[in-house]
């Protein structure tokens, strides 16, 4: 077993992070500090393309949910860049249906892009990471795993869950091979996904929320660089709530 480093700075350069679910909100947000930090970012989504206001971000556009187009991008960026020190896993969509009125199809949609579009470029990358001796994988969780949902639906919530859980056993599994593995629980964050829940019974920024409002993206973000950076070295299989002391645990 190789000890690993002792933490240091929040620097990344000669790095290479791969940040899926990044055309906009907490995603976007991560690709640009990255970039800022000094890593290489392949930034990707679903969208056609996405506009960046900084060099060092190369914009790709994947599906999560596709197991093809997941191998064809890694290989893609092995090619490029013959490494993947950072994944950063921040695709994901919400509901909000109770669970009477829930369907099947809306809990394959949860688990498909929220659950298997982590599995798919964990399962594809950290293969790779182990080889390296070396790599950092943030996944999104969320505050709903965590108290059985804000104003989200039970396939959301479940889906969520499932993340925490993998990315333990990735922590575990990862350790001795150099792979670190965390998760970011948000609470309610000021993006374009959030407004549909912000439409439903959200909580109140002044009063469900401690510190007085809802989150940014940024907010998320600096959690992230502090995981994915060696500011981090002795962490790992963690769940850091960052929610505006919503949950203090």
């Amino acid at each position: 077993m190789t000890l690993q480093p002792l933490s240091g700075p929040p620097r990344l350069e000669g790095q290479v992070a791969l940040v899926t679910g990044a055309a906009g909100g907490i995603g976007k947000a991560t690709a640009l500090l990255l970039a800022e930090a000094g890593a290489t970012v392949i930034a990707t989504d679903i969208a056609d393309a996405v506009a960046f206001d900084r060099p060092g971000i190369d914009y790709r556009r994947y599906d999560v949910t596709s197991i093809p187009q997941t191998d064809a991008l890694v290989a893609a960026v092995q090619a490029d860049h013959g490494r993947i020190d950072i994944l950063i896993l921040c695709a994901g969509t919400i509901s909000h249906r109770p669970l009477a009125e829930s369907s099947d199809e809306e809990w394959q949609a949860m688990l498909d892009v929220n659950l298997m579009g982590v599995v798919h470029p964990v399962r594809a990358i950290f293969p790779l990471m182990s080889e390296a001796g070396y790599g950092k994988i943030v996944a999104l969780g969320s505050i709903a795993a965590k108290i059985g949902g804000v104003a989200s639906g039970p396939a959301y919530v479940a889906a969520k869950s499932a993340v925490h859980g993998l990315m333990k056993w990735v922590a575990k599994a990862g350790a001795a091979k150099g792979v670190y593995a965390s998760v970011i629980a948000p609470g309610p964050v000021e993006t374009p996904m959030w407004q549909t829940v912000t439409q439903r019974a959200a909580p109140s920024a002044n009063g469900n929320v401690p510190l007085g409002r809802y989150g940014q993206p940024e907010d998320i973000a600096q959690a992230i660089l502090f995981l994915c950076s060696p500011q981090s070295n002795w962490i790992t299989g963690t769940v850091l709530d960052v929610n505006g002391g919503m949950l203090m645990d």
